[in-house]
């Protein structure tokens, strides 16, 4: 089986030789190169072939953001999944950082299983992408749902819902136990709280409902009228109606 191919970019060298030790101890993984500034990193890019960029947002002469700026405009530059290492949470610095293509967001400091965790997840998705619409992973249509929302990917909440709408696609019944067992369950697998998972989500759902134009585009996916959905609705209630909405789909491409 071929490594993912990880690269790293990040001015810390005492956390590179850490991630670098860890990672290339999976039995999946293989650190090819490493940068400790964003010129170097563009240099590396254009030199070694590799599937997955760990970026810190802060370093010399090119910051994180200028080098994916720099990947997203130069098409010469071959084409990666990028996880964002910031040790600051500006939430327009991961915005701008979302809107250039970065994959992910990871706060420092971490636990080092989390990042492997995410790279396997990236994988796998690019791996259910490759393949014909028909054939996408529940979790594929979950991202490309909550993507066309409008739900911005920077944001926590985007990760808490898009879990939240998997768990009541394969358990029903969870949304009768949204406080006692839905967050819960979410917030174990983030390391996080109940109370974060909850105002993660509704912060996430007003950000689409404070956007009108965003309003009458949801009313759309979801064959609701738009007066219908000018009340914003609960966290347990855009959650049924994405579910919902993802299970009638499945069902048609199924018949």
């Amino acid at each position: 089986m071929d490594k993912i191919k990880i690269a790293i970019a990040d001015d810390n060298r005492e956390l590179v030789g850490l991630m670098q030790d860890y990672l290339n101890a999976q039995p999946n993984m293989e650190v090819v190169d490493v940068a400790y500034n964003g010129k170097t990193c563009i240099e590396m890019l254009n030199s070694t072939p590799i599937d997955i960029l760990l970026l810190d947002i802060i370093m010399p002469y090119l910051d994180g953001i200028a080098v994916l700026d720099a990947i997203k405009e130069n098409g010469d530059l071959q084409k990666i999944d990028v996880i964002m290492l910031s040790a600051f949470g500006q939430e327009s610095i991961m915005s701008q950082a979302a809107e250039y293509g970065a994959s992910y967001f990871i706060m420092k400091p971490f636990e080092a299983d989390r990042l492997a965790v995410q790279i396997n997840h990236i994988m796998n998705s690019r791996t259910g992408m490759s393949g014909q619409a028909n054939k996408l992973t529940t979790e594929d249509r979950i991202t490309n749902m909550v993507k066309d929302i409008g739900i911005p990917p920077h944001l926590k909440g985007y990760n808490y819902l898009k879990e939240a709408v998997l768990l009541v696609l394969e358990q029903p019944d969870i949304l009768n136990k949204v406080t006692k067992v839905l967050y819960p369950g979410i917030a174990a697998k983030f390391d996080t709280t109940s109370t974060r998972v909850e105002r993660s989500i509704r912060h996430a759902i007003e950000q689409v409902w404070n956007r009108h134009e965003t309003v009458d585009h949801i009313s759309k996916i979801f064959g609701y009228s738009a007066a219908h959905l000018e009340s914003k609705p609960t966290n347990s209630e855009f959650i049924a109606m994405v579910a919902d909405s993802l299970r009638l789909e499945m069902r048609n491409n199924n018949d």
